[in-house]
């Protein structure tokens, strides 16, 4: 039996290679408009990873421009008053500044030739615009110096110089760097796609329009595909979702038709244990996917391999079929190397804190048990069995009590992940 560090390499080992940013290629790449960027990317849903190094077009900022609204004007005319000249508002090439003049200049307006400094109009007699503009000439301060409140061309960043490198994820900062420098589209790093594979002839077909009534049947809601699609797209990823039976054959030619040429991964849940039903491990299993137990609870099956699929070789990472074990899976074992290729943490925020509530544990397993935090203290939510999906949505973290430990007493320090 595998312990999660090790099944946790064995992941990442499988997935790691095939994601599109660990061997450039064309294909690997696509590009997009930074403003269309700028509303779809972020850590919730994973920075967007340059493909290429992006160059600044001009320096950083493009021209000299004024830190705040005042006066532009010569420094050697410091301790004199002079005349006021036409006002420069941004967004506007002004004339040379003449000499004994300034010109009222607001935030981001071009520093004009002939002026060397920005003395604010706070300094001035009437201490604020639209008086000052009214007058006709204006004081220079007696400590006035060259550069004082301008923002010099290039101080950001020089002209021809990388903002960012390939590899770098796009923060909104950097995407803001790049914006500012007039780059208007930008090379990036495909998205991983994931064919979320959910097995069981029970699976309700959601597509099939009104709700049924699930208290007079046999089915459920396809809970895994849903569940696991969004936490996907939380690192990054596109998903595709089908839903297949619990027959070899129809499972078979299901994957071939869904996976084609476009999957980089898929991701399967159910079907790996040691049933009568067991589809994934009928199916794949001759095709070279291993089937390993894991000594964690909930999510002790597990299975993964390079399995030969519509013609090629295709990574698959298979997780039990019970909710919480397949999120728990997810959280533990993949979400890290996603979430490393999306250019955010590969370990969510983790804490030692006191256990609030007593608990028992299987001593051979990591038990992951479900919690909240208050006032310091992390308390159970709902008990460590793999059905209980509501009690995972409503829990804000995942609580560890390691192997070895069969029971946990008020006060025994654990380790926590925050999951919201």
């Amino acid at each position: 039996m595998r312990t999660i560090g090790q099944h946790r390499d064995a992941v990442r080992a499988l997935v790691e290679p095939v994601l599109p940013g660990a061997v450039p290629s064309p294909a690997a790449v696509e590009s997009s408009s930074v403003v269309a960027l700028a509303a779809s990317s972020g850590a919730g849903h994973g920075y967007r990873v340059l493909a290429t190094t992006v160059t600044a077009p001009t320096p950083l900022p493009a021209f000299d421009n004024s830190q705040m609204d005042g006066f532009a004007v010569r420094a050697a005319d410091a301790g004199t008053s002079v005349r006021v000249a036409a006002p420069i508002p941004a967004g506007v090439v002004p004339p040379p500044l003449e000499p004994g003049t300034a010109a009222p200049i607001m935030t981001g307006a071009r520093i004009p030739d002939g002026a060397d400094a920005v003395f604010p109009v706070e300094s001035t007699p009437a201490g604020a615009f639209p008086a000052a503009l009214d007058a006709d000439v204006v004081p220079v301060p007696d400590d006035l110096a060259p550069g004082t409140f301008v923002r010099v061309a290039g101080s950001d960043l020089a002209g021809g110089e990388p903002i960012a490198r390939a590899g770098r994820p796009l923060t909104p900062a950097l995407l803001g760097a790049i914006a500012g420098a007039g780059v208007t589209t930008v090379d990036l790093v495909r998205r991983p796609r994931v064919l979320v594979v959910s097995t069981g002839s029970e699976l309700l077909d959601d597509a099939a329009g009104s709700a049924p009534d699930l208290e007079a049947g046999a089915v459920i809601g396809d809970a895994n595909g849903v569940a696991l699609s969004a936490a996907l797209a939380e690192v990054g990823a596109e998903t595709r979702r089908v839903r297949v039976p619990d027959d070899p054959e129809r499972f078979t030619g299901a994957l071939d038709d869904a996976v084609g040429d476009w999957a980089d991964l898929v991701l399967t849940t159910g079907g790996i244990s040691a049933g009568a039903y067991e589809v994934v491990r009928q199916a794949l299993e001759p095709r070279g996917l291993a089937v390993t137990p894991v000594a964690m609870q909930p999510g002790g099956p597990q299975a993964l391999g390079t399995v030969p699929i519509a013609g090629r070789p295709v990574p698959v990472v298979a997780f039990p079929g019970n909710p919480v074990s397949a999120l728990v899976s997810f959280e533990v074992f993949l979400r890290p190397v996603l979430a490393r290729a999306a250019g955010l943490p590969d370990v969510r925020p983790t804490v030692e804190l006191p256990a609030a509530d007593p608990a028992t544990s299987p001593a051979g397993k990591h038990q992951v048990r479900r919690g909240t935090v208050v006032d310091g203290r992390v308390h159970f939510v709902g008990g460590p069995s793999s059905h209980l999906l509501w009690h995972y949505a409503e829990a804000t973290h995942l609580v560890h009590v390691p192997v070895g430990t069969s029971a946990v007493e008020p006060g025994d320090p654990l380790t926590v992940w925050s999951i919201r």
